[in-house]
Order: C-alpha cells, then sequence, then structure tokens
C-alpha cells in the first residue's frame, strides 16, 4: 500500500484584528500621505500608482497613534504565527523591523517579489473596495520545478502553483518572508489602502 506525505508545507496566518479602528487608520494614512512628499516622488519616480512611505519613512508606529496601537496587535498575532510555525529563536522575540502605508490606485499593480533578512512578513488591509486587487502568492518551489507540467485547474489550493487571497478590510494576512508575493492590477474604482510590515 502506498502512501503519500505532505512535505514543507508553507503557512498563511490570516486574521481579524479585534481593537484596531481602520476608519481612523485610513484618516492616518492618507494624511501622511498628502504630506510626505519624499515618499510621492519615490512612487512617482517607480512608477507606482499610489503612494508608498516604504522608502520615506521609518517611524510610523512613533508618528501615529493608530498606527502605534496597531503595531501593538501585530506584535500578538506575529508571536502566535511563530510559534506555530516552530520557529526556534533562542529565548528571543521577532521585532517589527519595518512597517509602511500603501495607497493603491485603481489601475496600479505591485510586481512579484520577497522581502530579504525578514522572517515573517505581512499586511494588514485597511480599505478594500469592491474589485480591489487579492494578494498572489507564488508556491516557493517554483523557480525549481524544472520540467514540471502546469497544475490541473481543480488541483486543491495546497497544489497550485500561485493562489490569490481575497482579503477584507480589518484583517492581516501573513506569511514567511521567502514566499514571492505580488498585488495584481487594482480594478477597483477607489484606492485600496493597507499597512505592510515585516518581523525580524
Amino acid at each position: 500500500m502506498a502512501e503519500i506525505a505532505s512535505l514543507f508545507v508553507t503557512k498563511l496566518y490570516r486574521a481579524t484584528l479585534e481593537g484596531v479602528d481602520v476608519r481612523d487608520l485610513a484618516k492616518s494614512c492618507r494624511s501622511i500621505a498628502a504630506e510626505d512628499t519624499a515618499g510621492q516622488a519615490w512612487s512617482r519616480e517607480r512608477n507606482y500608482r499610489g503612494y508608498t512611505s516604504y522608502a520615506s519613512l521609518d517611524d510610523l508606529p512613533k508618528r501615529d497613534p493608530s498606527i502605534g496601537a496597531l503595531a501593538k496587535v501585530l506584535d500578538k498575532h506575529a508571536a502566535v504565527f511563530s510559534r506555530a510555525l516552530h520557529l526556534d529563536l533562542g529565548g528571543r522575540k521577532l521585532k517589527l523591523d519595518s512597517i509602511w502605508i500603501n495607497l493603491l490606485e485603481p489601475g496600479g499593480v505591485h510586481s512579484g517579489h520577497i522581502h530579504p533578512h525578514s522572517v515573517l512578513s505581512g499586511t494588514f488591509y485597511v480599505e478594500t473596495p469592491p474589485g480591489a486587487s487579492a494578494l498572489k502568492l507564488e508556491d516557493p518551489r517554483h523557480p525549481m520545478m524544472m520540467a514540471a507540467p502546469m497544475r490541473s485547474d481543480d488541483a486543491p489550493e495546497g497544489e497550485r502553483t500561485f493562489v490569490y487571497v481575497t482579503p477584507k478590510a480589518g484583517e492581516v494576512l501573513m506569511w514567511e518572508s521567502f514566499v514571492r508575493h505580488e498585488v495584481p492590477v487594482n480594478a477597483a474604482k477607489k484606492a485600496r489602502i493597507s499597512i505592510s510590515f515585516n518581523y525580524a
């Protein structure tokens, strides 16, 4: 009798964050975006359709109380996820290494990438209007699949090469930082607002 075991499974953490005020966060994101001329310039130079504070602001939890409160909640969820992954941290805790705002305007995309030098990465979704982009996650084995054929259309989610996850406002998604991911075109009529982060 044959046996097939699942090995090296990639996990995705998903949770609705209680006690986080998405309306306050939306106001904060828009206000910071309007004032951050360096971030606006960086986004324009890279043809990012919208705004990101990724390369301009590194003090958001101190700068804005609502983002500071979000960071404290994220710390708890990152700890839960790290335990579920059985990470041996040698008695230490994961630390929020970076956190940034994303306002993805209609028609905007964020091409595939990973987050080097981090352990966990994720995004908290502030506003996801109808038609807003899903998150596209890629099987980390993809570059090593050699001559592997495509997966069948009815393959279960865990066997697919790409998985699309449609988040809701108030949810956080978290994954190990080696997982390649992207944001396909935003088909909404309004900006998709999110706050992304890394733990090291």
